[in-house]
């Protein structure tokens, strides 16, 4: 895929590197975000990232003059220098890489994360005009071709931004074929690695301007530091630097800079060739380690691994795509945390303890886990780790039996009740001070499909669920209809008062319907359920979290935090819900060929013609709710790629999920 330069604007790229640390930018290269790095890393995979490199300017001697390959934003909202004006195209294929014209020529500038490594690699090459020289011996007219790149340095945390002090420490250790920089104490160090020369001119740069914090409401303004530039000579050859924490053994690699770039992106191009989709590669970004074992991180640039995010993204990732040793080893390094039936839902960036926040992930886990044993009964060769497994769903069954944090409870009417004021446990979950903005305490609806498809799924191993789950669905079936507006009420028993209910109309009724394993609802409440919601919450981003002329709905995602927390679930458009609505469709309308082929190009053909916007290869986290459903919040989000990547299974994609599937499930 080449992007042209008319439709940058916006678009960003995601190199991840499969430990929790990442490099990401734009396509015109300017960067909007304090997230944007060249080599951002987790110090803890997969938390405690760290910024160490920002970015950097590059600039080519001709004969022309000396040309900018590069775009800073300063405050209070200045271009400088002019490289974009020079930027051709940009592809993200297999890398990111960028096309700038210069006199007699152009300059081909790549990147790349090698996978499970704290690095990134850049590199430089001269491509002659046609008919000029390519030996690097001739220039066509170009003139003297030498590259300087001045990079920008921080060591800072990846949420904060950094200011000009005087504790910086400019001066690097010098070591074969490049530098070594200990910016600050506590900060891991920088290697650099290079095939050109080094020259030391320390300097801060101030007033770095990041537009996408300044819309968002947060701070936008940062200084870095610039110790010095790197010359290199593309007449003589493409220019190589590699950045690194220096744990990785890359500092021991025997060869030359040039020798260990050529390494590891041939290492890189194979493991990426395995993939038969940048759909399918874009899913294992979000697979990485947490100490010995794995776990997913929820979206980038600003999420780490969250409880309900993980085990509702496995269910594409991973079950979707055949990688059932990385499910297992996820689920396995989930069971050690239930804690009185909870899992945590947060694991905070700083080695803070986990937080036991949410009423729905726990169920989530139960869900993942019978559909991953399920789907392991394929491989009679895998070892599933069953019983630590089952011992964790049991616990979590048993803990909500009895009773357990925020009064999250199995109540007389076999139904699962939860919430206490001031706390958020349900996926919508925006929080303003101490002010929960959709509280829903009470006997919330898709939390009761959940439970109940937890009790109905164990039952089939242990039967002592079987009568609660028979009582429950029956309770649900009572309760929960809502004949005036024919769906589903969004909670019963509101603020624990019974027979009180929430009759807005919300998307979390769909998972009665589809989405979950178990049948809940008789075919023709079914019916209507999804056709209601069809008809007042689908967008062609997925489902609208209130529908219009509710109370409270908002039409656009925008504005300061307060803003943005309070139209988070109150309308805006969430697109990993797609996949349990289409779920719901074929439920209704029949599984057939016809109709799988009739929701695709009908439910799901629309979301991919939006795929690559803003984050290239990914989904968003968001959209508004109202066209053109410009998308918002986090650009690169595992729930949402996952349930696109599961859409695609259940509706009978051609091609193969992955090309050497046996092969990446050795791998990792």
């Amino acid at each position: 895929m080449t992007v042209t330069k008319g439709l940058m604007s916006g678009a960003e790229w995601l190199e991840a590197d499969g430990l929790g640390g990442f490099a990401s930018g734009t396509a015109e290269g300017i960067r909007t975000r304090r997230y944007h790095a060249a080599l951002l890393v987790a110090t803890a995979p997969p938390s405690g990232r760290m910024v160490l490199v920002n970015g950097f300017d590059a600039e080519i001697e001709t004969a022309a003059g000396r040309l900018a390959l590069s775009t800073q934003r300063y405050a209070p909202g200045v271009n400088a220098p002019d490289g974009t004006t020079r930027l051709e195209n940009f592809s993200p294929e297999p890398w990111p890489q960028w096309i700038y014209a210069v006199p007699g020529g152009k300059i081909l500038q790549e990147l790349f994360v090698p996978h499970e490594t704290t690095s990134v690699v850049l590199r430089w090459r001269w491509e002659p005009d046609e008919g000029g020289a390519r030996n690097g011996k001739e220039t066509s007219g170009a003139g003297p071709l030498k590259l300087d790149v001045r990079p920008f340095f921080s060591g800072r945390d990846f949420h904060a931004t950094h200011h000009e002090n005087g504790a910086f420490r400019f001066e690097p250790e010098s070591v074969p074929e490049g530098e070594r920089w200990h910016f600050y104490d506590g900060v891991p160090a920088v290697l650099v690695r290079r095939n050109g020369t080094y020259h030391h001119e320390p300097v801060w740069y101030r007033n770095f301007l990041y537009d996408e914090e300044l819309a968002r409401g947060l701070d936008a303004v940062e200084d870095l530091a610039a110790p010095g530039r790197y010359a290199f000579d593309l007449a003589a050859g493409p220019a190589t630097l590699i950045f690194s924490a220096p744990d990785l053994g890359l500092d021991s690699f025997a060869g030359s800079a040039t020798e260990l770039a050529e390494s590891l992106a041939k290492k890189e191009t194979a493991r990426r060739s395995a993939f038969s989709s940048p759909r399918l590669r874009a899913a294992k970004d979000y697979l990485v380690r947490r100490g010995a074992g794995r776990t997913i991180i929820a979206g980038y640039p600003w999420f780490g691994d969250w409880g309900r995010d993980t085990f509702i993204a496995l269910r594409g990732l991973c079950l979707a795509t055949g990688r059932l040793r990385e499910a297992r080893d996820i689920l396995t390094a989930w069971a050690g945390t239930v804690s009185q039936g909870m899992l945590p839902n947060r694991f905070p960036d700083h080695g803070e303890p986990p937080e036991y926040n949410s009423v729905d992930a726990s169920l989530w886990y139960v869900i993942a886990v019978h559909e991953f044993l399920a789907a392991a009964k394929a491989e009679p060769k895998l070892e599933t780790q069953t019983p630590a497994l089952m011992a964790a769903t049991r616990a979590i069954l048993c803990g909500y039996l009895r009773g357990t944090r925020y009064g999250i409870r199995c109540d007389a009417d076999r139904l699962l009740a939860c919430g206490e004021p001031g706390v958020q446990l349900t996926w919508m979950d925006a929080k303003v001070d101490d002010r929960v903005i959709t509280p829903r305490i009470g006997k919330p609806v898709e939390v009761q499909a959940l439970w109940l498809n937890a009790l109905a799924l164990s039952a089939r191993e242990d039967h002592q669920w079987r009568a609660i789950f028979t009582q429950g669905c029956q309770s649900f079936r009572e309760r929960f209809w809502n004949e005036a507006r024919s769906c589903l009420y969004d909670v019963v028993d509101v603020d624990h008062q019974p027979g009180k209910v929430d009759d807005r109309l919300r998307p979390n009724q769909i998972f009665a319907a589809g989405g979950l394993p178990v049948q809940l609802l008789d075919p023709d409440k079914e019916a209507q359920v999804v056709q209601t919601v069809e008809e007042k919450l689908w967008t062609p981003l997925g489902l609208r979290s209130l529908a219009p002329g509710e109370p409270g709905y908002c039409p656009r995602y925008e504005g300061g935090p307060l803003e943005r927390n309070e139209a988070y679930h109150q309308g805006t458009v969430w697109p990993w819900l797609a996949g349990p609505f289409v779920e719901a469709w074929l439920r209704v309308h029949g599984s057939t060929p016809e109709k799988k082929a009739e929701a695709r190009q009908k439910f799901l053909l629309p979301q991919l013609l939006r795929f690559d916007l803003p984050g290239l290869g990914h989904v968003p986290e968001i959209a508004d709710a109202e066209p053109p459903h410009t998308a918002r919040g986090c650009p690169f989000q595992a729930w949402s790629l996952g349930e696109i990547v599961r859409l695609e299974k259940i509706l009978g994609d051609e091609r193969p999920m992955m090309s050497t599937l046996g092969k990446e499930n050795e791998e990792t």
